[in-house]
């Protein structure tokens, strides 16, 4: 399905020899060989063919270049002598240092951002997904020299009418993408109006939402099969997930959630394609529950979790203070034995803000979801309702917003034992003017 960004000819394909680099500035919380192997990665999650990874010190960064001038002659000798095909910098470039880079170093090059995107535009499956990816794209390109935008030239047929006297191709490129950026946001706006009907229709069926977040290739989609026995994508491999999926699933005691699977967060992920995923991240902001999923065995796990909390709360979601979130500590079946038991202790003393689990072997799934019941249910009012026996319609009403546990009658009126949020509890004394009890 197209829709309408094309890729440039001169784009590096599957297979393309690659130099991976890492300026090192001293500003991350990882240790250069851990930004190395997972910008490797990256780059391998697309087909790239990494043969080099060089981390580079650098004190100040250089407007022209970004790195010096001697390393960017070693660079250059190496990618000279191992035949390479592009160069992968784990920064963000600047139009110019990315041109001049490719210059001296005669290959193709790509920054952090367009090496996500590239992952995006190839995983984007559905038309919302795609949409997304284009807008991130455009964002992105619309802002550097746009030599990979000189297929638009073809499609306005060679009339020249849209550009005034003296216009420049980069101007005349620059405002046909910014018409389709236009274009684009339009549609993604009739996707969120949707995806808000979407979640006024699931507030009327009373079925808490509950979405997994997490650092790409922390086990989500692996979780998600898990607790619904579907069959999303799931690999050992970032960002396999791109297109948010959902499924209703029995948590237990009869409580049935809608568990919503969601794109992978990353260290520096770019503001624009932050920006761009909003339509699918709104769903994470509206849910009623929040599993932060980790991938507890990985060496960087603690600076993953920093990321992903960073990201939440540019979506307004505070972990110290949002109660919504559970902490998933995941793939605990690759951690030794004696770590797991003092994780898994540690855990039990926390309460009910965690579970160790392991989403592959089913270790401590059960666990969670009893967790999750626990705490979706401890928001809720559990009353005891008196109707009139003919009263099918506030009966109806029960139903449509709460969780009938039980009902029996006396032969003139209904006792309807119910779970109710308290609002709806609210609503059913303030509005209905309903006899309740505890």
């Amino acid at each position: 399905m197209s829709t309408g960004f094309e890729r440039d000819p001169d784009e590096f394909s599957r297979g393309a020899r690659a130099l991976v680099v890492y300026p090192d500035m001293g500003a991350s919380s990882r240790d250069a060989e851990a930004r190395l192997e997972e910008t490797a990665g990256l780059a391998a999650a697309i087909g790239v063919d990494v043969r080099e990874k060089v981390a580079v010190k650098l004190r100040q960064p250089k407007p022209g270049t970004l790195i010096g001038s001697g390393q960017v002659d070693a660079l250059a000798e190496t990618v000279r002598d191992e035949e390479l095909q592009l160069a992968v910098f784990d920064a963000a470039l600047t139009p110019v240092q990315q041109r001049n880079l490719e210059t001296a170093l005669g290959c193709k090059v790509i920054d952090r951002t367009g090496l996500i995107l590239e992952i995006f535009g190839e995983r984007a499956r559905t038309r919302e997904g795609q949409l997304q990816v284009e807008l991130a794209h455009l964002s992105y390109q619309r802002s550097r020299l746009v030599r990979s935008w000189t297929h638009l030239e073809r499609q306005r047929g060679g009339a020249g009418f849209l550009g005034g006297p003296g216009e420049t191709q980069i101007e005349l490129d620059r405002r046909q993408i910014d018409d389709r950026i236009i274009q684009i946001k339009r549609q993604l706006d009739d996707v969120r109006r949707t995806r808000s009907l979407h979640r006024d229709a699931r507030a009327r069926v009373p079925y808490p939402v509950v979405a997994l977040v997490g650092y790409t290739n922390a086990g989500k989609s692996t979780l998600f099969n898990r607790l619904t026995r579907a069959t999303v994508l799931a690999k050992d491999m970032l960002f396999a997930t791109l297109d948010p999926t959902m499924r209703s699933i029995e948590a237990g005691q009869g409580r049935r959630i809608i568990l919503s699977d969601t794109v992978g967060f990353i260290s520096d992920l770019p503001t624009h394609l932050v920006a761009a995923f909003r339509a699918t991240l709104e769903e994470v902001q509206a849910a009623d529950l929040i599993l932060h999923v980790r991938d507890i065995a990985h060496p960087d796990t603690e600076a993953q979790r920093e990321d992903v909390e960073g990201v939440l709360r540019d979506l307004d979601i505070d972990i110290d203070s949002d109660g919504r979130v559970i902490e998933v500590l995941n793939k605990a079946d690759l951690l030794p034995e004696a770590e797991r038991e003092t994780l898994s202790t540690a855990v039990r003393r926390r309460g009910h803000d965690a579970a160790v689990i392991s989403a592959l072997t089913g270790e401590g799934c059960d666990g969670l979801l009893d967790l999750i019941t626990r705490r979706i249910n401890a928001d809720r009012e559990t009353l005891t309702v008196k109707l009139d026996i003919a009263d099918g319609r506030t009966l109806a009403w029960l139903h449509r917003h709460g969780e009938v546990l039980e009902s029996r009658d006396d032969g003139a009126h209904l006792f309807v034992r119910v779970r109710l949020h308290p609002n709806d509890a609210a609503r059913l004394h303030r509005q209905l003017g309903i006899a309740t009890r505890h």
